[in-house]
């Protein structure tokens, strides 16, 4: 054997052994890494706590490379607190109205089919129509939730926070105003408290309204049960337009203190 051949032969030994000991030195590390992981698994379902710690550094990892991603941060609990619902999940009936208000008040369905769904479940324990309900919504608000009265009424059904801030209690506060249910739920028991007081549905419109004790309401009772008596063949199935016929009153902007400063606007209906 020439020299040249004992060279050729000598670098496919060491080039052989090189790869040997390669595939040798991997093998032996990914054993490492998986004994590594069998370990780590068993210490996270012994120790809860350790479990836990790992899902929160985890989630903040992720949530680290999220915001470098896109400058947003992950927030998956974020669904839980939408006001919203979808119309098709809903009653033949209450979608109905869901989707005539969302195209007369120019408001997104999802939001709306919440609130119709809420009005719907909160009328049946008042004993109140849902249809009413929605409707003095429509007409104190235009389903805008965070809509304010120069008197300092608020949110969707336009309840005066600081004479009614009791019924916020239960809620967390006075803030909770502007979350469109517990809004429309306050707003509802306040209504109660109005046509209970009046004995009669228009008058407790007007007590809600502020307008008890003076003589024009400014028109705000018959606005509210124009849009009622709509909002009532709209569930029935009938084709209503989303505008009305000539002769009856639609309010084109919200109600503040039926135009009258000396009129303390929506419910100041006391406890007493």
């Amino acid at each position: 054997m020439t020299a040249s051949q004992k060279f050729t032969q000598g670098l496919r030994t060491f080039a052989s052994e090189i790869v040997q000991g390669f595939l040798a030195i991997t093998h032996n590390s990914f054993a490492l890494v998986g004994l590594a992981v069998m370990f780590v698994v068993i210490a996270l379902t012994a120790r809860p706590e350790l479990r836990e710690l790992g899902e929160v550094q985890l989630f903040g990892w992720l949530q680290t490379r999220q915001m470098a991603a896109t400058g947003l941060p992950i927030e998956i609990g974020a669904i839980d607190r939408a006001t919203a619902s979808n119309p098709q999940d809903l009653p033949k009936q209450q979608a109905a109205v869901a989707f005539w208000l969302s195209k007369k008040y120019r408001v997104a369905p999802e939001p709306i089919s919440a609130l119709v769904a809420e009005a719907y479940e909160i009328g049946i324990r008042t004993k109140l129509d849902p249809t009413l309900i929605l409707a003095v919504m429509a007409i104190e608000s235009r389903f805008n939730p965070f809509a304010q009265s120069p008197v300092g009424a608020q949110g969707l059904m336009q309840v005066m926070t600081k004479v009614h801030s009791d019924k916020y209690e239960n809620f967390g506060g006075k803030l909770a105003a502007f979350d469109p249910l517990t809004n429309l739920r306050v707003g509802v028991k306040v209504l109660q408290e109005c046509i209970a007081r009046a004995g009669s549905l228009e008058g407790g419109l007007r007590y809600y309204v502020g307008a008890a004790n003076i003589e024009d309401d400014g028109g705000y009772a018959d606005k509210v049960m124009a849009e009622h008596a709509r909002l009532q063949l709209v569930a029935k199935g009938r084709a209503v337009p989303l505008s009305a016929p000539r002769g009856i009153p639609v309010l084109a902007t919200p109600v503040e203190s039926v135009d009258n400063p000396e009129t303390e606007k929506v419910a100041m209906l006391s406890n007493s």
